[in-house]
């Protein structure tokens, strides 16, 4: 139930009892992609959190790994009882000389954004979006406190409320 005083503390999970989430992971930089899916693992490792993971060649590839997921009933808002209670989307876009940059950070987020309000899907975004492959690494590091481990505590907080709204309404 969602209280109706003070907000909840945004920085504190609770345990989830049996949640299970879709990592999709944009390989594009292998190196970065490794240390973000280490962080959301290790964060989604403390809550007691399941997880499976599907890796796709790039950044615009994760909004289509979710609508296919979406589409076969696998997530929440496409059908009770799906396989996966939220999904945690992580890749990375590194600026270059050309435009590529701005359609590909435009269209993967927006894409992503889109499928995740329109069918109520817990997503937490970890794609990177930085001028250099240092910012990058700077960002994805430190495990289950690098970025990684933001979009598995953002997942697992919206799963939370999504289950408090359920239970509201009911």
């Amino acid at each position: 139930m969602i209280a109706k005083s003070d907000p909840p503390d945004q920085s504190a999970v609770t345990q989830l009892d049996g949640v299970r989430v879709l990592i999709i992971e944009g390989r594009f930089y292998e190196a970065i992609a490794d240390e973000l899916a280490n962080g959301a693992i290790a964060a989604l490792q403390a809550q007691g959190a399941g997880y499976d993971r599907v890796s796709v060649p790039g950044a615009l590839e994760i909004p289509q790994v979710l609508a296919q997921a979406v589409a076969a009933g696998l997530l929440p808002g496409s059908a009770p009882g799906g396989r996966w209670d939220g999904a945690i989307a992580l890749g990375c876009v590194i600026r270059g000389e050309t435009a590529h940059y701005d359609i590909v950070c435009r269209n993967a987020n927006h894409w992503l954004m889109e499928i995740a309000v329109r069918d109520a899907i817990p997503v937490g975004n970890g794609i990177l979006t930085v001028e250099t492959e240092a910012q990058a690494l700077a960002r994805a590091r430190g495990g289950a406190e690098g970025k990684g481990g933001d979009a598995a505590r953002a997942c697992l907080r919206l799963i939370e409320l999504a289950r408090a709204y359920q239970e509201q309404g009911e």
